[in-house]
């Protein structure tokens, strides 16, 4: 429908109001003289006189006020609005994408900090010419710039226990300095923390192998793994691995004690120990107890030394004897290392084979103290 058939439409009611008696003799007096004389006027007024004004059912327009923004303009706007507000939420959620997993980070008070109950530092890493330069670089820094991790101890987040960044504790504990923490907030179970800490310490690769495999023995005694091929899987490691690891930290306290640090301890030595005590389980016990009393030793002599084949310092020097008779002596330091004095005259052409057999003989003879 046009506008014009909805505006006759509008106004097919409208009454013209009855004229008053002044302006109907008015109207009256304005016939258009091309009427016939003598002609009655007529009740309707003639177009060309002035208009009368009409009562009509629509309401006064209000005019608008200069800069007032119509119903449709500020839709307009408000739409340009929202679009740039979009835009900006859009530019946010990009910029933010590069710290997604990202773990809140806070200083927190070493003291509130606790190792964790898999905590594989022996004390005597915390005493190492490394840890000592390792501490001093913190304390240059003013703290740790790596920050460790942390899982809340509790709901009231009061105390925090170490995922990794054992040494990076010690450091600011010792130097009373604030250690700055990434905070695990989603939830962590203890085999969670495990598996972070073990691949936290096999990638900084400063780990020793006793404290690798003390960590592995102590997760099965407390039965987080029902197997040794299970704890491998779990953790994305070979079964050797795994097995040499435990089989250093299966060495007898005993034969430990012998070492400066149970640090020193490498995986082929555990697996040169483990032959020993396996072929003479009491003469390698026998053999530490007097390592323990003598003056210690680098590992590869204490090593050579439990498994006999390396003599102690301290013990008697032992006499070479060929055909019966007295040809020297030998003797060993505290290195593990072998003197031998030759009589003058005893050694000639006809008895080179006789005295080399002699002195293999004292050498793999059992060791005894002076």
């Amino acid at each position: 429908m046009s506008t014009r058939d909805r505006l006759s439409r509008l106004t097919a009611d409208l009454v013209v109001p009855p004229v008053p008696g002044p302006v109907a003799a008015s109207a009256a007096s304005t016939v258009p003289a091309t009427e016939p004389p003598g002609a009655a006027p007529t009740d309707t007024p003639s177009l060309a006189a002035d208009p009368v004004p009409l009562e009509t059912r629509f309401p006064g327009v209000t005019p608008r006020q200069p800069g007032r923004k119509t119903g449709p303009g500020e839709m307009l706007a408000f739409r340009g609005q929202m679009l740039a507000a979009e835009g900006e939420v859009a530019r946010l959620r990009d910029a933010l994408q590069q710290f997604d997993g990202s773990l809140p980070t806070k200083k927190l008070d070493p003291a509130t900090v606790v190792p964790s109950r898999w905590a594989n530092r022996h004390d005597a890493s915390f005493s190492t010419p490394d840890f000592i330069r390792f501490k001093a670089d913190i304390e240059h820094a003013g703290g740790n710039v790596q920050p460790i991790v942390v899982r809340p101890l509790g709901a009231d987040g009061q105390g925090y226990e170490i995922v990794f960044g054992h040494r990076r504790h010690r450091a600011c504990l010792e130097l009373g300095l604030p250690v700055l923490a990434a905070i695990w907030t989603a939830p962590m179970s203890d085999l969670e923390l495990f598996a972070a800490m073990d691949r936290e310490n096999r990638e900084r690769a400063d780990l020793s192998a006793w404290e690798q495999g003390t960590m592995y023995r102590k997760a099965l005694e407390e039965q987080m793994f029902p197997s040794q091929r299970r704890l491998a899987e779990s953790l994305g490691v070979s079964h050797t691995w795994v097995r040499k690891a435990i089989a250093v930290a299966d060495i007898p306290e005993p034969v430990v004690q012998c070492f400066r640090s149970p640090l020193e301890l490498q995986f082929k030595h555990a697996e040169q120990i483990a032959d020993a005590l396996l072929a003479d389980r009491k003469g390698v016990l026998r053999r530490a107890e007097k390592l323990r009393q003598s003056e210690r030793f680098s590992a590869a002599a204490v090593v050579a030394a439990l498994v006999g084949k390396q003599r102690m310092a301290g013990e008697a020097a032992r006499e070479i004897r060929v055909g019966g008779e007295l040809a020297g002596r030998i003797a060993w330091d505290e290195r593990g290392q072998a003197t031998i004095r030759l009589l003058p005259g005893v050694v000639h052409a006809d008895n080179v084979g006789a005295l080399v057999d002699a002195i293999s003989a004292v050498v793999q003879a059992p060791t005894r103290r002076k």
